[in-house]
């Protein structure tokens, strides 16, 4: 591709494409190819003058080079990167204000006035009717008010006054759609979902593939604790699938074979092959925009205030304007009044505050799922921790396997492995990754696969039973056994290890030693929460007493629980709340689900499992909990500006009214002032709330 070089600073240039203009597709591809380069870090394409502003890192040459050789043909962009990109829906939005002004323009200096007094009287229909919508519903809200200033000015035959006011209408609320849909569509585009692999099944046999490779008519198997990530008909197995991400059900609903699935639902209990039906319902964009229209509906309490606040106002509105009338006899005054209403700030400056917290929480990969999450995180006053995977790091690792018989170490991890890479645990994923790691391959030797919660998991390999998990599950759950001539070994397992436990006919085979290390940032993490204003800081595990107490006092937590159940967990949290507590719960795994969907706020780690990443509230990377902090200190930044806006838009507004009565401006320049506040708050709404 030739260029030219406009301007250029160490780290940044700006180029001039061969061509006169770009389209929205070009735009985007050569957006796209930019920024998948590794040493770019930043990229703006400006369609209309074919210009790239690029900042970038490392050689300059490479990044010309690049660009040299950049093609549009050449680039395979995502279809829903071009088709969401929001490059067209800000070009149609310019288009629409650009256009209003020069009609309203061609009008005013072309058009003879009684032509233009009968287009000014046609185009107050429609507000007047909205006005007394409102009034037939019993409703005094802002169209009244409108409709009112509109009528007033027709009756007074003042059909300048009348088309400004509806002029400056159009605009404002031409601008609230774009403002609005600009905020929602920036999210949407920031936000990513996990793809990952899938099952599936192919003469029998499971083989783990990239979801992008299945199409329709393929079957997929679905453990437990899994996202389903397609639409489709259930061929074999018997699941309860929570469906509250799709259709808001608060219990599971039991599927079988005929069933119908979809994508974005979670398998709680069972295990369901499907027959994919549809792979286009599950793109990212779409998964997304579901879910930030569900956020919308998960307003915050401060939101809904807002809203009761605008529409309580209005009433407030005409009494002033009677009180003006009454006490000055003079329209003029009568209709600044009118020209302001509270109602556009506080119900458009407040959703764009929560969207663009939220924004800014995506891009430190924390995903939230509604406005109300973000208040309750900073009114949290206690926070639960899951220990493994949470508070120790996301990738623990095998460190030894003891094998208690016959077979070899290698052996044992071989068939601990075959077991476990079916649920996504931290735990369950060490041992997989021990197993790759030393080559040792395997076909699927077992039978049904079953997961007991919080404990382990059972199968059959041939004719003997396999289990694998904790020490209570092996041992107490499942009667198992040491024989005698291994009870030294079994007596001196190394402490600092946690231990997963395999057992095959009801005899301990093996011993899997998992090395579980804090994270580094950990202890650091839990003394800016306390500076936070977290009072109370619980770590809750299913390990042992010895394991817990010593990982308790190095990071120093103010409580912890060793050797807890998952409703144990969920139990803890419902009685802090009880108590008047604001409970947060951070955890990662299938277990941790109770405790999540108990808690006031429910975080998962992002590479958790599945069902936990569903249930919760909010979502965290996995490589550093310094984003708890963040998380607090955005949802704090969020109290105070919607505070700030409150008090800003009471003030201006309250002031424009005071000026009008007063004489001091006229109606048309009242309108302009509260329209242009509205827009000026509305905007700098949508700007970061932390550095």
């Amino acid at each position: 591709m030739k260029f030219i070089i406009k301007h250029e600073i160490q780290g940044r240039i700006r180029i001039h494409l061969n061509q006169i203009k770009m389209s929205f597709c070009q735009a985007d591809t050569l957006l796209y190819y930019l920024e998948q380069l590794d040493y770019v870090k930043k990229a703006k394409v400006y369609e209309q003058t074919a210009d790239a502003v690029i900042e970038y890192s490392g050689n300059r040459e490479k990044l010309i080079l690049a660009i040299r050789q950049f093609e549009y043909n050449k680039v395979d962009v995502p279809d829903d990167v071009l088709k969401n990109s929001g490059r067209e829906l800000n070009a149609k939005y310019k288009e629409k204000v650009i256009g209003k002004v020069i009609m309203r323009m061609c009008a005013k200096w072309l058009l003879p006035y009684p032509v233009r007094a009968a287009g000014i009287a046609l185009k107050s229909l429609k507000y007047i009717r909205h006005g007394l919508t409102c009034l037939k519903k019993g409703k005094l809200e802002v169209p009244v008010l409108d409709a009112t200033a509109i009528g007033v000015s027709l009756i007074r035959r003042d059909f300048n006054t009348a088309g400004s006011v509806m002029f400056l209408l159009g605009i404002g609320e031409i601008l609230e759609e774009w403002t609005h849909k600009k905020s929602v569509g920036d999210l949407a585009r920031s936000m990513s979902l996990n793809t990952g692999k899938v099952w599936r099944k192919i003469n029998g046999r499971e083989i783990l593939t990239d979801v992008s490779k299945i199409k329709p008519y393929d079957e997929v198997v679905i453990h437990m604790g899994s996202i389903i990530p397609f639409d489709g008909i259930v061929i074999e197995g018997e699941a309860m699938v929570n469906q509250a991400s799709l259709t808001g059900e608060s219990l599971p609903v039991k599927k079988e074979a005929d069933g119908y699935v979809y994508a974005g639902t979670v398998i709680e209990e069972g295990e369901l092959t499907i027959k994919v039906k549809e792979v286009s319902g599950s793109t990212r964009y779409e998964k997304i925009i579901t879910m930030i229209e569900q956020s919308e509906k998960l307003k915050s309490a401060v939101e809904s205030k807002a809203e009761h606040l605008a529409d309580k106002l209005v009433p407030y509105t005409f009494l002033g304007t009677i009180l003006a009338w009454l006490f000055t006899r003079n329209i003029t005054k009568v209709l600044s009044i009118l020209m302001v209403d509270f109602s556009c700030a506080l119900k458009l400056a407040m959703p764009i505050t929560i969207l663009s917290a939220i924004r800014q929480a995506n891009d430190h990969s924390i995903t939230v799922k509604g406005g109300k999450y973000l208040e309750a995180v900073a009114a949290a006053n206690t926070i639960v921790f899951d220990k493994t995977g949470t508070l120790t790091k996301a990738r623990p690792t095998v460190k030894t396997v003891i094998p208690f018989g016959d077979s070899s170490s290698s052996e044992m991890l071989r068939v601990a492995a075959c077991l476990e890479e079916h649920f996504p645990h931290s735990m369950a994923k060490a041992v997989v990754r021990a197993a790759k790691e030393q080559n040792l391959e395997h076909e699927e030797m077992h039978s049904k696969v079953d997961y007991i919660v919080a404990h382990g998991i059972a199968s059959y390999i041939g004719d003997k039973r396999v289990v694998i998990g904790s020490y209570h599950f092996v041992f107490e759950d499942e009667k198992c056994t040491v024989r005698k001539e291994y009870k030294g070994r079994f007596d001196q397992l190394p402490t600092e290890y946690s231990h997963l436990y395999l057992a095959i006919e009801n005899e301990l085979a093996a011993v899997i030693c998992i090395e579980d290390p804090v994270r580094e940032e950990a202890k650091e993490i839990i003394k800016q929460l306390k500076q936070e204003g977290f009072n109370k800081i619980v770590m809750m595990t299913g390990d042992n007493e010895h394991t817990a107490a010593a990982i308790a006092s190095k990071i120093g937590v103010d409580e912890y629980y060793s050797e807890v159940l998952p409703q144990d967990k969920a139990d803890f949290i419902q009685k802090e709340k009880l108590s008047g507590n604001t409970v947060i719960m951070v955890g990662d795994g299938i277990n941790d689900s109770p405790a999540l969907s108990a808690a006031d706020v429910g975080i998962a780690i992002s590479d958790g499992a599945a069902i936990a990443r569903e249930i919760s509230d909010i979502t965290i990377p996995a490589d550093n909990l310094k984003e708890l902090v963040t998380l607090r200190l955005l949802g704090k930044a969020v109290m105070r500006r919607i505070d700030k806006n409150y008090k800003a838009i009471l003030g201006i507004n309250g002031g424009l009214i005071l000026l009008g009565i007063g004489g001091i401006i006229q109606p048309t320049t009242s309108a302009l002032l509260h329209n242009t506040s509205t827009l000026a708050i509305s905007l700098k709404s949508m700007n970061n709330l932390i550095l």
